[in-house]
């Protein structure tokens, strides 16, 4: 990828899985601006119905221009519909528009954002943005610092419905760098802990950027929670949860695990971890996956979740 044909860069994954380590570094470049959360693709995305309609546009627009999320861009309204009226009014345009314009204020030649589960919308991404560049993080579930938190009743549903939400997270990071190999970079959080440096020139040149020293400024005091030394491979990885609800996750995603080089907990059960399995952490989190799946986010238009 040359400079001129560079595209805008997405960081997605799930909670705790460094992308708000990875913003930092890459942001640090002078040329990229990479903004946080502004929820645009998951929020507003083809919820307005088709914008070629005035109608649909100016709903669209009025709610967006009025998100928080959206308003920390400070959009310019003026420049934005006179932009968008020179091409197609579709939702992809509407969002870079906002983003090139936020960009071009800070000094910046490109854009970015950083948003969690974002792999959901790939192929409208990469229809929209060919040159698009997509960081997806992926980290042990068994280790992220929300799983298996909260009250007793709530962890063990929250289990469940998380273990749900990474599998499909690592089944999107699968099929779309399958589908999009030259645009989808798929990146364990363990590694990125343990080698920060290597990892973000790494991705450096994945999105066709050369690694700043203001970049390794920011790399060098990256800070990460305790306990992330990555697992080896022939080892049993070590696990924040208790042993009912380890083995409750190896089983489900055992298989996702070992392909994205996490090794089997292979925790020992006590009489009491073996009543607590089968009273509670097997069938409340066993319902909680369904409810995710049932609950949780819906398929996009382009048919991915």
């Amino acid at each position: 990828m040359t400079v001129a044909d560079a595209g805008p860069i997405f960081i997605g994954g799930l909670s705790g899985s460094g992308k708000t380590q990875l913003r930092m570094a890459v942001g640090a470049h002078p040329a990229i601006t990479l903004t946080r959360r502004t929820r645009m693709w998951d929020r507003f995305y083809a919820r307005f119905g088709d914008l070629r309609h005035p109608a649909n546009l100016e709903r669209c627009l009025a709610t967006m221009l009025s998100d928080p999320a959206v308003q920390q861009l400070a959009p310019d309204e003026r420049r934005v519909r006179r932009e968008l009226a020179d091409g197609p009014p579709t939702y992809a345009r509407l969002f870079a528009l906002l983003h090139q314009h936020h960009a071009e204020r800070a000094g910046s030649r490109r854009w970015g954002d950083q948003l969690g589960f974002i792999e959901r919308f790939a192929d409208p991404i990469f229809a929209a943005y060919p040159s698009a560049r997509m960081v997806h993080m992926v980290r042990d579930p068994r280790r992220r610092p929300s799983t298996g938190r909260g009250r007793p009743g709530a962890r063990a549903a929250k289990l469940g419905w998380e273990t749900a939400m990474w599998l499909r997270s690592v089944e999107l990071a699968t099929r779309n760098r399958r589908r999009y190999p030259d645009g989808y970079l798929v990146v364990r959080y363990e590694t990125f802990a343990d080698r920060p440096a290597d990892t973000v020139e790494a991705i450096c040149s994945f999105i066709g950027e050369r690694l700043l020293p203001p970049m390794a400024d920011v790399v060098h005091g990256l800070r990460f929670g305790t306990g992330d030394t990555p697992p080896s491979t022939t080892t049993p990885a070590v696990t924040t949860l208790s042993p009912p609800a380890a083995v409750f996750v190896d089983h489900y995603a055992g298989p996702e695990l070992a392909r994205f080089g996490y090794p089997r907990t292979r925790p020992r059960l006590t009489g009491r971890d073996r009543v607590a399995f089968g009273l509670t952490t097997w069938p409340v989190n066993r319902a909680a996956m369904a409810a995710w799946r049932t609950f949780g986010p819906r398929p996009t238009p382009s048919g991915t979740w």
